[in-house]
C-alpha cells in the first residue's frame, strides 16, 4: 500500500469516473487502474463497483476511502511541520465558509490573499457547517469560517470577529414607524428563516425564543437557503426576517431604512477560523485571521463581545 494509492482510490471517488481521475492525476488510465487493482488484491476487497455508472464506492470501500483522506493528511503533516520551523509563510490553504458570510468576506479577502507577498494560496469554497466540520476532521480542508462555538473537542476556534442580529422588515409593516423592534411581541409566524442546513436559523430560533411555543402551526410558508432572499420575501410579502450585522451593512442604502434594532438584545454570534486540534500550520492560520480582520471593521473585533455570543445549532 502506498500514499499513490490512496491518493488514486480518492481521485476515482471526487470524479466516479477512472478516465478522469487518471487526468487529474496525471497518468493515464491503465496505471491508475492497475494501481488501485493491485491496492485490491494486496487488501482482498472490492473498493469500487466497476458494474455501475459513474462508479461508486463498496461499502467496505467507503470507509478506506475516509481512512485514506485522514492518512494523507497526517502524511502531508510532515512537510507542514518542517515549513512551519523553517518559519516560511507559503502553501495552499483550504477553507470552507458559511455561505452567510461568503458574499460578503470573499471578494476582499481574496483581493487581500492576491496582493499579499506571503505565498499563501487560498482556496475557498462555500459549505454549511455540518459539512465542514466533517471535512476539517478527515483532511478534505485545512480549516473553516464559520459561527462558534461548536463546542467539539477535535477542533481548535480562533475568534475572528462577532457581529450583532437586526430585524429586517417591510415598510409596509405596522412596525414599520419603531426605533426597535420586540420580538417577544411579533407573531413567530411572521417571522421568515433560513432553512434547516444553515447554523444562522439556529441561532435566529434561540433569539425568538421559538423553543419555547407550543405552537403545532407552521411558522414560515417558504424556508431560504439565501438571506438575499428572505430580505426580498419581506419586502413583497411583509413579515421580518433577522439577519446578521455583516448583512445588514451591504445592504443598499434604500433598504437600510428597513433594519430595526432588537429591543433589549445584545447578543452576537462569533465568526472563528475553525481547524482539526493537531493542525500545525499556525503561523498560516494566524496570517489567514489577520488577512480576514482587514476585511471586517474594528468595532466588531472587540474580544469583550465574546460573552454576548448566542449558541450555534447546525
Amino acid at each position: 500500500m502506498t500514499i499513490q494509492q490512496l491518493e488514486y482510490i480518492i481521485a476515482v471517488d471526487n470524479y466516479r469516473h477512472f478516465a478522469k481521475a487518471a487526468e487529474a492525476c496525471y497518468i493515464t488510465q491503465p496505471t491508475l487502474s492497475m494501481m488501485i487493482q493491485k491496492l485490491e488484491d494486496e487488501l482482498d476487497v472490492k473498493i469500487f463497483d466497476r458494474m455501475v455508472q459513474p462508479v461508486v464506492p463498496t461499502g467496505i470501500g467507503k470507509k478506506i476511502i475516509q481512512q485514506a483522506h485522514t492518512s494523507i493528511y497526517h502524511f502531508n503533516r510532515i512537510k507542514e511541520l518542517v515549513t512551519d520551523e523553517k518559519d516560511i509563510l507559503t502553501g495552499d490553504f483550504k477553507m470552507g465558509i458559511i455561505p452567510t458570510i461568503a458574499t460578503y468576506l470573499v471578494p476582499e479577502l481574496l483581493r487581500l490573499v492576491s496582493e499579499s507577498e506571503a505565498g499563501i494560496n487560498l482556496l475557498m469554497q462555500e459549505i454549511p457547517t455540518s459539512v465542514m466540520v466533517e471535512s476539517i476532521l478527515n483532511g478534505k480542508v485545512d480549516g473553516g469560517l464559520a459561527a462558534t462555538p461548536l463546542k467539539n473537542p477535535l477542533l481548535v476556534e480562533i475568534p475572528v470577529y462577532y457581529e450583532k442580529f437586526y430585524a429586517y422588515i417591510s415598510p409596509e409593516d405596522n412596525v414599520s414607524e419603531e426605533e426597535e423592534i420586540d420580538l417577544s411581541n411579533i407573531d413567530i409566524q411572521k417571522i421568515w428563516l433560513l432553512d434547516n442546513i444553515h447554523c444562522l436559523r439556529g441561532q435566529v430560533e434561540s433569539l425568538c425564543k421559538r423553543k419555547k411555543e407550543n405552537s403545532q402551526h407552521r411558522t414560515v410558508n417558504y424556508e431560504s437557503g439565501s438571506l438575499d432572499t428572505l430580505i426580498n420575501i419581506v419586502d413583497y410579502n411583509g413579515g421580518l426576517t433577522i439577519i446578521p450585522e455583516m448583512t445588514a451593512m451591504g445592504l443598499p442604502e434604500e433598504k437600510q431604512n428597513n433594519l430595526r434594532k432588537i429591543k433589549g438584545d445584545i447578543s452576537v454570534r462569533e465568526i472563528s477560523l475553525v481547524v482539526s486540534s493537531n493542525f500545525v500550520r499556525q503561523r498560516m492560520a494566524g496570517a489567514i485571521v489577520g488577512m480576514i480582520k482587514k476585511t471586517v471593521p474594528k468595532s466588531m473585533q472587540d474580544p469583550a463581545l465574546g460573552k454576548y455570543v448566542i449558541d450555534v445549532h447546525y
